[in-house]
């Protein structure tokens, strides 16, 4: 199935957060798996452990703040009110101008010279604290007032590092540091990556060409906002409907809307209009048996305006052009040079050798189809298997755990992942009172993440349920990242008595975060994050709340990415945690997916270890799950040539080159007079990275079947996964990460032939379903 859109983070630059969000996390589909004899994990869960269970069970109404002591958000005690973030952002800019002059007048001194890394960034964490803060505001908060000033705090801050990204004095500075032999010799790998971090963005701003050839930049740069803004826009817009005769419903499968639908139909003695994505457009394309009201169906659902295909061409050809503007040779290259693939080139060798390795498994499921098709219309050959037969039939099943489980309450999931992540890193969740206006919501609880040997090592602000004006779907927000700080040397910011006095708000900001942990030089800004969930709240009368199984999973995933924030201890918040790579961002979550396969892993549900595993039934594998790996691997096929030179031809058209790809390399025919590609959403936040998803699931299902599998709950196994790899953030090349992780040192290079390997690697027994980000 192709994916439903979802919000994405904004494009990374010199001193905007890298991977601040991670959006909507859709259903995982899989097959049931069966386990003939499974043996329950038998030690039983701590007082702890079922606390955190009761705290996330019981009806939320029992909740309110611990004390009458008031403090602000997240613990800030003058964030009490909107304006005080109004006023903090003011003063925020005052500072990252102080900052912003010394950076500049480093090359007056050696000295300064040496801190101008360290300065740059903590310039991008001085803003980005603020940033984070209100974007999480302007996604969670009930109030208005908040929103609106969070509002305020955005644009103004960003408007701020629009200005710092094509700063030509603070470019030449960081020039002066990179091209001095002696000083990058100083600087720790950590430091030197982060040095290039802010190099490559530079430089990709264009931030060295002539003054008419940047405000040719700063054009484009605005004109492709506006175009992503629009075409995000028309892909979510509700395209026209289609027209069912009411004797086209015969037959239907679907006993409950589809009753209703008939009923409407005989009563009104006219056509039903079935919009493009509703209920009833759904409910058509699984269980309508004549294929003329599914095909209708189907192409409006991916029809197209002339201004919808207008508007992405319009993107493309400004992106490419932005591209060569800065001495890039297509928008790929440029938006893969700090990515693990490296090179358009690259991606393809991968997106080559997984189509190789899942064609065949696709044909066999197709075969399948075209079985059933044949079964049904009583044909004496094999058919065509078209567009709109996949969802009727495969019709796609409730995702199910591989082993019978009684009902999973969330307190219990949480339970379990807390019972996990101590066996595999010494980590623990513990639930923490709240203070009077620290949370915006009585939704909310806050988790101290526990390691057993430096106690606290950061936040965990968990708002789960459902309700009005809140952003849907799943999302990790990280607020606050891990840097080091006794170093930051703020006294050389020349923060006069006279300045101090106009940035008090900001200090004392600062100041919240900084931590002294045992056993570790330095003082640390701990991480914070915020998971942000829809599930349905407790009540007195219904109980806990319970999860679908496609709930835990997605608890699950996100709870990937805390980790790695939590667990990422750097010095520099530019490469702390989930600001890595795109293409390597995903790999800790799903990796957190994979553990849901195992009964060993699924027993610390059980609070007692008394429970028999039991197995769940038939064995039963989704067959359509190979053909929807395979129209995901055509669609990064797709995202790559509308990032390639392609686009600068006066002849390309985007609609052609998307039927040319399905009729020669797809599965399933191209159906004439469509263009999904109108609402393929992805192409705004993944422009060219749209393959690293795949990527990522190749390496998780390598990485769970080597090194988890057998043993999952193996605390040698997870401390050398802490330490080799979520420990780093993006502050090591990933592929050492993972060529050390899977004993693998020829990967280490991730050259072409790295690339093609992880695409040999088999992904389709992994537990996420495409779609999924």
């Amino acid at each position: 199935m192709l994916p439903r859109n979802v919000l994405t983070s904004p494009a990374h630059r010199v001193f905007r957060f890298r991977g601040c969000l991670f959006a909507k996390k859709e259903a995982a589909v899989f097959g049931r798996r069966t386990y003939s004899s499974v043996s329950a994990h038998t030690i039983p869960a701590s007082p702890e452990d079922r606390a955190l269970a009761t705290i996330f069970d019981r009806p939320r109404s029992t909740f309110g703040p611990s004390s009458s002591w008031t403090t602000g958000l997240f613990g800030h005690r003058s964030l009490t009110h909107p304006e005080a973030l109004i006023n903090l952002t003011d003063e925020t800019l005052i500072r990252a101008q102080l900052l912003t002059d010394r950076i500049l007048r480093s090359r007056e001194s050696r000295e300064e010279l040496l801190l101008v890394v360290k300065n740059l960034d903590r310039l991008s964490d001085l803003l980005c604290g603020v940033i984070d803060l209100a974007e999480l505001v302007q996604n969670a908060h009930p109030e208005r007032a908040w929103i609106e000033a969070a509002n305020f705090a955005h644009e103004k801050l960003c408007n701020f590092m629009n200005v710092l990204n094509t700063h030509t004095g603070l470019y030449a500075v960081l020039k002066a540091v990179l091209t001095d032999p002696s000083i990058v010799k100083t600087l720790t790998p950590e430091a030197h990556a982060t040095a290039l971090i802010f190099w490559r963005d530079f430089e990709n701003s264009a931030i060295d060409l002539p003054p008419d050839k940047r405000d040719k930049f700063v054009s484009l740069s605005s004109e492709i906002l506006v175009l992503g803004r629009t075409f995000l826009q028309g892909a979510s817009a509700p395209g026209p409907p289609a027209a069912i005769k009411p004797s086209e419903l015969a037959g239907l499968k679907d006993q409950g809307m589809g009753v209703r639908l008939k009923l409407q139909a005989r009563f009104t003695q006219r056509d039903l209009l079935i919009y493009p994505g509703s209920l009833q457009a759904q409910m058509i394309m699984r269980s309508a048996p004549a294929e003329e009201p599914r095909r209708r169906v189907y192409i409006a659902s991916n029809s197209s305006t002339p201004e919808q295909i207008n508007a992405l061409e319009t993107l493309l050809r400004a992106r490419a052009e932005l591209a060569q503007l800065v001495g890039k040779s297509n928008y790929a290259q440029m938006a893969l040079d700090d990515k693990m693939a490296k090179s358009p080139g690259n991606v393809l060798h991968f997106l080559d050798a997984l189509m190789d390795h899942t064609r065949p498994a696709a044909r066999r499921a197709l075969r399948g189809l075209s079985q059933r098709k044949q079964v049904h219309l009583n044909l004496p050959t094999l058919p065509v298997i078209q567009a709109w037969d996949r969802d009727f039939y495969c019709p796609p099943e409730p995702p199910a755990p591989p082993i019978a489980l009684p009902p999973l309450t969330l307190g219990t999931v949480f339970m379990g992942l807390s019972r996990l992540f101590r066996h595999l890193y010494g980590i623990s969740l513990r639930p923490v009172d709240v203070t009077s206006g620290e949370v915006w919501h009585s939704d909310v609880t806050k988790l101290e993440v526990v390691d057993e040997q430096k106690g606290v090592i950061g936040w965990i602000y968990a708002d789960l349920f459902a309700r009005r004006g809140k952003a849907s779907g799943a999302a990790h927000y990280t607020v606050r990242c891990s840097r080091r700080t006794d170093n930051d040397d703020v006294v050389g910011d020349l923060i006069s008595p006279e300045t101090e006095q106009l940035v008090t708000l900001s200090r004392e900001f600062e100041a919240v975060k900084r931590h002294k942990l045992p056993g570790q030089n330095g003082i640390y800004q701990l991480p914070l994050v915020v998971l942000l969930c829809e599930f349905a709240r407790p009540t007195v009368a219904q109980g806990p709340t319970v999860l679908q199984w496609h709930e835990v999973t997605t608890l699950f995933h996100e709870m990937g990415h805390a980790m790695h924030s939590m667990i990422g201890r750097t010095e520099y918040q530019n490469v702390s945690g989930t600001r890595c790579a795109t293409d390597f961002v995903e790999l800790p979550s799903i990796l957190m997916e994979h553990f849901l396969s195992s009964p060993t892993v699924l027993s610390l549900f059980d609070a007692d270890g008394t429970s028999a595993v039991r197995q769940s039934g038939n064995h039963h594998e989704d067959p359509c799950h190979s053909i929807d790996t395979y129209s995901q691997i055509l669609l990064a096929a797709l995202d790559q040539v509308y990032h390639s030179p392609t686009v600068l031809d006066p002849n390309f058209d985007s609609t052609a080159e998307l039927a040319k790809l399905h009729n020669t390399r797809g599965l399933i025919p191209h159906v004439p007079g469509t263009s999904f590609q109108t609402h393929f959403g992805h192409l705004v936040g993944y422009a060219a990275t749209y393959y690293s998803y795949l990527f990522d699931r190749a390496i998780a299902s390598r990485v769970w079947r080597n090194v988890f599998s057998e043993n999952p709950l193996n605390r040698e196994t997870g401390e050398k996964y802490k330490s080799e790899v979520l420990s780093y953030g993006g502050g090591k090349d990933p592929w050492k990460m993972v060529g050390t992780l899977l004993s693998a040192p020829q990967l280490e290079s991730g050259d072409a032939e790295a690339m093609r390997e992880v695409g040999r690697w088999r992904i389709e027994d992994e537990v996420g379903q495409p779609g999924r980000h």
